[in-house]
């Protein structure tokens, strides 16, 4: 099912300029019987991203109430686990760069189905390789999540090997930043979580930002760092966030191996708890 702004459709205008130049935000939020998880850090993430594209961002009611429109279809399909997508875009309007400051924001909320990921992949963990695609340095778009994702597309289509389950992406100084559908963190043998630093591209997960404060509930010592390639093997666990697959242990990147160990078992039970 989808909605585009309260109607129920699969059309937007040809002329919108999420279409036209990627101009706009989304979220993907997980959906279990308990509700929609992680809502207000979805919520505040679409704020802050709207507020740093300067797009007027619909009411946090009317998206709730479509949400929940979504909801009682999921229910009639008697579906357990469901992702919701939300898309936010300007609006449609005419050619060339400059906006209209005046168009009205287009919502587009869309129900599907839950991923088909193998529950081994939660337990024993994944392997992953680095990506050739590299990110490029741009702060004003770093941290959010813009509609621009050429870069993923692109680093996505390198591989096809089905014992691989993630890319792990660089920027151009060959630094780590993130997988192409997740966040990426390390553990070092003290027992300290240090994840890429997000200020001058990637996105700053909703997961990410909840292990961060699991971790520091939990005083385990976390921080953002500048994370160089060349450094993988120093760290003894490395671990996956998104929404929708909470935490991931990494077994492999290329030629380093990690272990499942005590910090990441920690997160992931604190987090299912």
């Amino acid at each position: 099912m989808i909605l585009v702004n309260g109607n129920v459709t699969d059309s937007v205008l040809a002329t919108d300029r999420g279409l036209a130049y990627g101009d706009g935000l989304f979220e993907t939020i997980a959906v279990r019987e308990s509700g929609v998880l992680l809502w207000d850090l979805h919520w505040r993430r679409l704020q802050s991203g709207c507020d740093q594209l300067k797009i007027d961002c619909p009411e946090q009611s009317l998206i709730l109430q479509e949400i929940q429109q979504l909801l009682k279809y999921a229910e009639m399909q008697q579906r357990q686990r469901y992702v919701v997508k939300i898309i936010i875009t300007r609006g449609a309007g005419g050619r060339g760069y400059r906006p209209d400051p005046n168009l009205p924001a287009t919502r587009i909320l869309m129900l599907n189905n839950w991923p088909d990921y193998p529950d081994d992949y939660f337990t024993h963990g994944v392997d992953c390789r680095i990506c050739d695609t590299r990110m490029s340095s741009q702060p004003a778009l770093a941290g959010i999540k813009h509609l621009n994702r050429l870069e993923h597309v692109l680093a996505r289509m390198e591989w096809s090997e089905p014992h691989i389950a993630e890319g792990i992406m660089l920027d151009v100084q060959e630094n780590v930043i993130e997988g192409t559908m997740s966040n990426i963190f390390f553990v070092t043998p003290a027992g300290e979580i240090e994840t890429p630093s997000m200020e001058y591209c990637g996105v700053e997960g909703v997961q990410r930002e909840n292990v961060i404060r699991i971790a520091q509930d939990g005083n385990i010592p976390v921080r953002s760092s500048v994370i160089g390639k060349q450094s993988l093997g120093h760290y003894s666990e490395a671990f996956l966030t998104n929404s929708l697959i909470g935490i991931w242990p990494i077994r492999s990147i290329d030629g380093d191996a990690f272990e499942p160990g005590r910090v990441t078992r920690q997160l992931q039970q604190a987090l299912t708890s």
